[in-house]
């Protein structure tokens, strides 16, 4: 069997938009070298892989499916070559079926997604390969997020009023408050925090600021006796850039996240923030 990973198909996906078990079968044929397996699906004639291979999908949309109970949540990109396609009702249609569709069957990655069935006979990875033969573009599926339990709330973000949400987020409290879930959904896509908290960092990272911090500080001519200091006043700041309940609230910086949070008695347990080809 030939050698090759997962990344080799995905990446054998985008520059040929032919579906994932055509590019596993080409991996395979071609000794998973991945120049060869574009060739093998050229020559089997695979529907737009000749004009698809330097084409990039960095448009689209996201787009959020809330349950009536408010008790879970989903939120899906799908990406597309232009902002003509992504405005029009057939790419938004796809959208929208890709997020009912993993609502209903919660699977455990993207590569579980395309895997699955969406219609009788008919998996994800099809659909998507119709729609790109359908629309004459790349199209792309490889992210999405879906929560349960607790209070799950969206907010799509439109960058373009002439186009479809380019940002989504999900948030997830332990207890219902439509209007503070609202307003932090809102703070997350404006200041895409990268974790919760600081606890969720991981300790190479805080210690490679620590390094860096300390570092910049001795450059700088800073005394020996006031690098601790200075050092934790760095890495506060780095916290309060990448950690959502650290950062100065949007509506009023006066106050963190956590303590808007705090005042609204509830807790937010996870967050996920996704920018259409970002």
């Amino acid at each position: 069997m030939a050698n090759y990973t997962a990344a080799d198909v995905k990446k054998l996906r985008e520059l040929t938009g032919a579906g994932m078990m055509d590019c596993k079968k080409a991996l395979d044929e071609g000794d998973g070298n991945v120049d060869k397996a574009v060739e093998i699906l050229r020559v089997k004639g695979q529907k737009g892989v000749a004009k698809r291979e330097s084409r990039t999908a960095e448009n689209g949309a996201v787009a959020a499916l809330i349950a009536d109970d408010k008790a879970s949540g989903v939120l899906v990109e799908l990406k597309c070559e232009t902002d003509f396609v992504a405005k029009g009702d057939k790419f938004q249609a796809a959208v929208a079926t890709i997020a009912e569709h993993i609502a209903a069957t919660s699977p455990a990655d993207a590569a579980a997604l395309l895997a699955s069935e969406i219609e009788s006979g008919k998996t994800v990875q099809a659909f998507v390969d119709e729609k790109n033969a359908e629309l004459g573009e790349k199209i792309v599926l490889d992210r999405f997020a879906q929560f349960s339990g607790g209070f799950v709330a969206t907010y799509l973000h439109r960058t373009n009023p002439d186009l479809p949400p380019q940002v989504g987020v999900l948030v997830q409290l332990d207890k219902e408050n439509a209007e503070v879930a609202k307003d932090v959904a809102q703070h997350i896509a404006a200041f895409a925090p990268t974790y919760v908290s600081r606890d969720e960092v991981p300790a190479e990272t805080v210690e490679n600021e620590r390094r860096v911090a300390e570092a910049t500080a001795k450059e700088e001519g800073k005394p020996e006796a006031a690098l601790p200091k200075i050092v934790e006043g760095r890495l506060n700041g780095f916290f309060k850039e990448n950690c959502l309940l650290d950062q100065p609230f949007a509506k009023d910086n006066k106050k963190s996240v956590q303590k808007v949070l705090d005042e609204a008695g509830v807790s937010l347990s996870r967050f996920a923030r996704i920018r259409v080809g970002a």
